[in-house]
């Protein structure tokens, strides 16, 4: 996903409850959530930064040109076998400026309810 680089962020009270928030359902077996809010309010910071508390890799995908869905498969394949091989749990980031395809959000939805991609 990138190399690691400093995040400056301002924390203020409301942010570490959302911190707080994030980290308890991560913790959980098979814990998954959906974060909403406006542009610019730090959801994926806030998804970063817990997920490093948790010692929790952060995997995600890069949509650049071209990008489809046999490659968004592909992508969904690396990072669920990294987990399986690893046999450590990870923080799946996944924004939604990278939907392209509505079968990427379907894939994620099995994925998230009966554990396996159909397709």
């Amino acid at each position: 996903m990138g190399a690691k680089k400093a995040m400056r962020l301002v924390m203020f009270l409301d942010a570490c409850e959302h911190i707080t928030r994030i980290c308890r359902v991560l913790r959980q077996p098979m814990g998954h959530t959906l974060l909403m809010g406006v542009g610019g309010s730090g959801r994926q910071s806030l998804s970063r930064l817990s997920s490093w508390i948790l010692n929790l890799k952060t995997q995600g995908v890069e949509v650049v040109k071209g990008y489809n869905v046999q490659k968004w498969r592909e992508d969904l394949k690396r990072i669920i076998s990294f987990a399986i091989m690893q046999n450590k749990p990870l923080c799946f980031l996944f924004v939604d400026t990278q939907i392209i395809n509505e079968s990427m959000v379907e894939d994620i939805n099995c994925l998230l309810n009966s554990g396996a991609v159909v397709g």
